[in-house]
């Protein structure tokens, strides 16, 4: 790039030197007058002088270059991400792990970091970051952890442990991105609300501020385990000074304000101690020079002195000098390695030496899991073993101190018997044995995840296991929504960790399968560009595989997250990309899905033709197929479209025949959605009490199925009928309940429908400037949403709010673009209602006549469409510019029947105001 821009940078300054020359000696032979002083020398010289001119140019335009080069600001770099590789996550503790046993005397290091801690909290300052670093296995996370227990009555708004892999063999760091969506997630953040897109930096540097907002003011304790660099913590650091962060690293890190607390090996006799107490044994029954001879040999380190105490503990009939024999020479095998790994390495072999064969063959295992930590499940699979026997030889693995307890029975291995343990699998064992113990895995994941699913997804559960591999497999069980979600999200990073490395072990088939069986969880629990990244796995996967079944699923999932992410585009583009999939493969009900898919979000953007030629002939295959769930989908979906258009009988019917069908189905959540649409469709045909009895209905079964963004849009309906009925203060307390939801759920789409629908609100409550700024708000949030539909009706209500204002300018402009969008839209119901709005302003213009002509096609559409109260509005309108113009006589009868029409509709405060103007004609 620098070539191509420096290549750029010369032809630029050749043309400005020949410019330069040109000019010169034009000016040159038209003067007339000689020029005064040492000009007159350069006038004379005229060649030499232009080319001196011309080389200085260039010198100072290379100058300048490579002065941009150098001051060029340097982005950040991050890790190249290949569009197809696996997504990561960080494994996040919403509280400590346990304290170990194996916590000997660090008297000096923690009486040091209270101090710290207690000093800042009585002054008043900021908590400064506390680094804790040194070598492997000294202790740094087991001290942090009891630390951690003994602060954290100091911080009562919680204690989080975060493990950032910055020195676990087989997994990459954790991205400071991937680690804060998963503590926003952790900390109960809904995925609608956590930042994603594209552009790394911009989506962390957005989960950073988020992070920090919502610690302020709090005193939490966050541990972040094993981190790699500074770089990779920093987004994760509060804003606010009120919380302790604790590193743990193996790395001095250059930290601002930060204080180090070097945890070194342990004091000759502080190991002694710890040794004699973890062995069991009498103090007076031990020689006390042998056993420091002992810790010296495993290099005075906590994680050494910890198993062979357990060696001793477990082989009564040894005495220390037969335990010291045994090591020195475990040491003598490992004489290659350095004399600091060898030191701990040495204390892994005794111990690995001492443990049975079979315990022996399952620690090798698990130096080809994946994941963070397991239990006895993943144990189970990974060793082709019993849940009983695995549990077996995790006790036995944990009691030789070759595994540590995490909370929720579960286990995992220290960075540094990781690492031995996979020393051991690459040794002992082959690619094979490692490729099927990964399989063993993603086979287990994939039931499990078939469990929870069928509380997640309505078409029922998604079965990626085959019946001959779910019958050799044991699952937790689930037998809630609630423990799925609890199981899924404990999980995630262990999940997406199999898909990684099932990815690089190019097992293609379970990759396919393991991202469809997670979709449904990240589709509700996100975060959804951790989604995307998954699910462009699973389409790459299949394009190596050549099924391209498999690569229209995935196209389709990626599209439908992508529109949840209101990245509409993209979602139209990886959609149609299904639908070609599916076509080519010859899977009719898959095609279905993906066109049922597109053509809901063609409906968002307001694209009503696209959107029901898919609706359409979505339904045409779900019929040929037999599929009444997507039958009712379509139907359901394709009365949305006719509503929007204002064909409101052919809506009601579609959506009337989508309610039999989901009932018939018994599916709750298709009945709701169907029972609010048609009380949108009785809304605008005046049929408010039939309207507001549709949107409980709904409302009431969201709660039953604790359903809280379509409860919020519900409350959004509620409130626009109670408005239209003259009840304000209902309306308003529907639409700040239904916002309030929408904002904590992250749902930016209903978000913006609530504020429009506030600002309307203000407006017919006579605020009109509070009207404008609110609805600049909505306007803005719709047109970042690409939301054309949205934008028109925002649009409407503004101009009229302007009206109000005596911004007559700004509201005609307000009104012209709206109008403008409403029919390209095909949206006649909103091109009626803009009309309405815009026929007053004229009318008070003075210009009646033209008025009267915006009023009298609004009247003849809101008669084609059957929509009453544009009816009403409109009738009103041309009766008010025929009494301007020709009298009473002409404007009688247009006034009495929009009188009847408002009785009719109950909005009686507009029937009253003209029945008192109709009065003294009846008298």
């Amino acid at each position: 790039m620098r070539f191509r821009r420096g290549i750029s940078i010369a032809v630029v300054a050749a043309g400005g030197v020949v410019t330069t020359m040109l000019v010169g000696l034009v000016t040159n032979a038209v003067s007339e007058s000689e020029w005064p002083g040492w000009l007159g020398w350069l006038q004379r010289h005229a060649w030499f002088s232009f080319v001196l001119l011309g080389g200085l140019l260039v010198v100072m335009t290379v100058l300048a270059a490579l002065s941009d080069s150098r001051t060029t600001v340097r982005q950040p770099e991050s890790a190249p991400q290949n569009e197809a590789e696996p997504p990561g996550a960080a494994l996040v503790l919403r509280a400590l792990p346990r304290d170990t046993a194996a916590f000997t005397d660090r008297g000096a290091e923690l009486a040091a970091l209270v101090g710290s801690v207690r000093a800042a909290q009585e002054s008043g300052e900021a908590l400064p970051v506390h680094v804790i670093d040194g070598m492997p296995g000294v202790g740094k996370t087991a001290f942090a952890v009891h630390a951690g227990h003994v602060l954290a009555q100091r911080f009562p708004d919680g204690q989080l442990f975060v493990n950032l892999n910055g020195h676990t063999t087989g997994r990459s760091p954790v991205q400071a991105g991937e680690a804060l969506a998963s503590l926003l997630s952790a900390t109960g953040v809904p995925a609608g609300r956590i930042p994603a897109g594209d552009d790394v930096g911009a989506v962390t540097e957005a989960r950073a501020a988020m992070w920090r907002s919502g610690l302020a003011g709090k005193k939490a304790l966050l541990i972040l385990d094993n981190a790699a660099s500074y770089r990779q913590l920093e987004p994760l650091l509060p804003g606010a000074g009120d919380c302790l962060v604790l590193v743990t690293s193996r790395k001095r890190l250059a930290a601002q304000e930060e204080v180090v607390l070097p945890v070194e090996a342990l004091p000759a006799d502080h190991a002694v101690d710890l040794f004699v107490r973890l062995s069991g044994r009498p103090a007076a029954s031990l020689d006390r020079d042998v056993v420091a001879e002992l810790v010296g040999l495993c290099g005075y380190l906590p994680l050494g002195v910890s198993l062979l105490a357990a060696r001793l503990r477990h082989h009564p009939s040894w005495g220390a000098e037969d335990l010291r024999e045994r090591l020195l020479a475990a040491r003598d095998r490992l004489g290659e390695l350095r004399a600091g790994e060898r030191a701990v390495a040495a204390t892994f072999e005794l111990s690995y030496q001492d443990m049975e064969e079979e315990h022996r063959r399952f620690f090798r295992g698990l130096g080809f899991y994946p994941g963070t930590d397991l239990d006895a499940y993943v144990g189970a699979a990974l060793g082709g073993v019993t849940m009983a026997e695995a549990r077996r030889r995790l006790d036995a693995l944990y009691d030789a101190h070759m595994i540590d307890e995490h909370p929720g029975s579960r286990y995992r291995l220290h960075d540094l018997l990781r690492d031995f343990a996979r020393g051991l699998a690459d040794e002992g064992g082959s690619s094979m044995e490692q490729t099927q113990a990964v399989q063993r895995v993603c086979l287990y994941y994939l039931a499990a995840l078939a469990a929870a699913n069928r509380h997640l997804v309505r078409r029922g559960a998604v079965a990626p296991t085959r019946p001959d591999e779910a019958a050799s497999v044991e699952t937790p069980r689930m037998e809630s929504r609630a423990a799925a979600l609890g199981w899924l999200e404990n999980e995630r990073a262990n999940v997406l960790a199999c898909i990684r490395r099932a990815s690089g072990l190019a097992l293609h088939e379970l990759v396919i399968r393991m991202a469809a069986a997670m979709a449904p969880f990240l589709r509700q629990a996100g975060p959804w560009d951790q989604a995307v990244g998954l699910h462009r796995t699973a389409a790459d996967a299949a394009r190596h595989t050549g099924d391209r079944k498999a690569r229209a699923g995935a196209l389709a999932e990626l599209g439908v997250v992508r529109r949840f992410m209101a990245a509409y585009p993209e979602a139209v583009e990886a959609l149609n990309e299904a639908v070609e999939e599916y076509e080519a493969a010859g899977d009719r009900r898959g095609k279905a899905d993906a066109l049922n898919q597109a053509g809901i979000v063609w409906l968002m953007t307001a694209d009503n033709e696209a959107s029901a030629r898919a609706q359409t002939e979505a339904l045409a295959l779900y019929r040929e197929v037999g599929d009444r769930l997507g039958q009712a989908n379509a139907l359901a979906d394709l009365g949305m479209v006719r509503r929007q258009t204002g064909r409101f009988d052919a809506a009601v019917e579609a959506q009337s025949e989508a309610l039999s069908i989901y009932r018939e189905l018994h599916d709750r959540y298709g009945e709701a959605n169907s029972l609010r649409d048609l009380g949108v469709v009785h809304r605008l045909t005046g049929e408010y009490e039939q309207a507001e009895r549709r949107h409980r209905e709904a409302y009431d079964i969201y709660v039953e199925l604790d359903d809280r963004t379509h409860q919020a849009y519900a409350l959004n309906e509620l409130g626009v009928v109670r408005r239209l009925t003259g009840d304000v203060v209902g309306a308003r307390e529907a639409h700040d309940q239904a916002l309030e939801r929408f904002t904590e759920l992250g749902e930016r789409f209903g978000r913006a429908n609530s504020i429009r629908n506030l600002g309307a609100l203000e407006r017919v409550s006579g605020s009109a400037t509070e009207a404008v700024r609110v609805l600049e708000e909505a306007l803005s949030a719709f047109r970042d949403l690409g939301s054309r539909g949205g934008e028109a009706a925002a649009l409407s209500e503004l101009g009229a709010a302007r009206w109000m204002l005596g911004e007559w300018d700004e509201a005609i402009e307000a009104f012209r673009r709206s109008l403008d969008l409403h029919r390209e839209l095909g949206d006649r119901c909103g091109e009626a209602e803009v009309l309405n709005h815009w026929g007053p302003l004229v009318r008070a213009s003075g210009e009646a006549e033209i008025a009267r002509g915006y009023f009298e096609e609004a009247l003849a559409l809101a008669r084609d469409i059957r929509s009453p109260l544009e009816e009403a509005r409109a009738l009103e309108g041309v009766g008010r510019c025929d009494l301007i113009t020709t009298g009473m006589t002409l404007a009688e009868g247009y006034l009495r029947n929009a009188a009847a029409l408002y009785r009719r509709l109950g909005a009686d405060a507009a029937a009253q105001e003209l029945e008192e103007l109709l009065a003294p004609r009846a008298g």
